[in-house]
């Protein structure tokens, strides 16, 4: 299946770009597609997950909603769905 994937900030730099899409397993959850990213790119790895789950302050939506308020890194993804990862965020 194919995933629309979206970063943000640090994230993006580290990817070297804005938006992509890549082909996963018909079964990958959005754990297996963080897995992937950090396998992929040096300067994420570490940063998404934490022992199988997503790291703390770290928001990740799938379609637009945050992934925490449904299975989170074990949240089942389908052909089309639209991954976004925002590094945490501080400020004042």
């Amino acid at each position: 299946m194919e995933i629309d994937l979206r970063f943000f900030a640090t994230f993006r730099d580290a990817v070297g770009e804005k938006e992509r899409t890549q082909t996963f397993d018909d079964d990958a959850t959005v754990g297996d597609v963080l897995a992937t990213l950090e396998a992929e790119y040096d300067g994420l790895e570490g940063q998404l997950l934490e022992d199988g789950t997503i790291r703390d302050q770290l928001s990740v939506l799938k379609n637009g909603r945050d992934v925490v308020h449904m299975d989170d890194a074990g949240t089942a993804l389908e052909d089309g769905d639209t991954v976004s990862v925002f590094p945490p965020v501080a400020g004042g």
